[in-house]
């Protein structure tokens, strides 16, 4: 009997230890893109978008070309009501990111300017300023507010799929490039979500969101009219 519960005692022993280790097994990451199984996969951006991505263009017909991008290089038009503009560089417009799980954007913005408060729902963020003076912040599920003014060669973080912008406090124009852990990040840009989305988020929403009159929702749509 004593053997009985000897042997009983160590396999439970041995089943505890073997839940113990599963449980400190790393998980599979959903903080980023899943890991390609290739080298490379150029995406063919002319076909249908999968689960991961693009289909591969075929390997034969891969160029140097496919590696290289310098859409980052031209400054960008900040003549608009927000003073600033986004350069993307994500498979869309570099294919070879597709299945990476990175891509890059510039930022431009006009002294004064604002890169509005926006969210990436698939990434993290990071960034670094590379001319001008800026005000970063985000906003925590907390709506705890972080924020620090930044100068050339200063980095900062971006939670993935907080709330964040980027405000040029100085006198000269401001630049930036940022990094996500993601080859399409997404972006929801809220004020254009909200008042510029097609078809139009209903007004009795908007205004008890808001608590303000139907007037004050016809003024903002207004400014964002196409």
């Amino acid at each position: 009997m004593a053997a009985i519960l000897k042997t009983q005692s160590g396999l439970y022993a041995q089943f505890t230890v073997c839940l113990i280790g599963l449980l400190l097994l790393p998980l599979p990451s959903h903080s980023s893109d899943p890991d390609p199984l290739q080298d490379f996969c150029i995406g063919d951006t002319k076909s249908e978008l999968s689960v991961n991505g693009f289909p591969c263009k075929p390997a034969a017909n891969v160029t140097s070309d496919d590696f290289f991008y310098d859409g980052l290089s031209k400054e960008g038009n900040t003549s608009n009501p927000f003073g600033s503009i986004v350069t993307q560089a994500n498979v869309w417009a570099f294919p070879g990111l597709n299945t990476l799980g990175i891509s890059m954007n510039r930022v431009d913005i006009a002294p004064g300017g604002l890169n509005p408060p926006h969210s990436h729902p698939r990434a993290a963020e990071t960034g670094v300023v590379i001319n001008g003076k800026l005000l970063v912040g985000f906003i925590t599920t907390g709506n705890v507010f972080y924020s620090k003014i930044l100068n050339p060669g200063q980095m900062f973080l971006i939670p993935k799929g907080l709330v964040h912008f980027q405000k040029n406090v100085g006198e000269e124009k401001a630049l930036l490039f940022t990094a996500f852990n993601s080859h399409f990040p997404g972006s929801v840009v809220l004020p254009m979500n909200l008042f510029a989305s097609k078809p139009s988020v209903p007004d009795d929403v908007l205004t008890k969101t808001f608590q303000v009159e139907k007037t004050v929702i016809d003024e903002i749509k207004s400014k964002f009219a196409a």
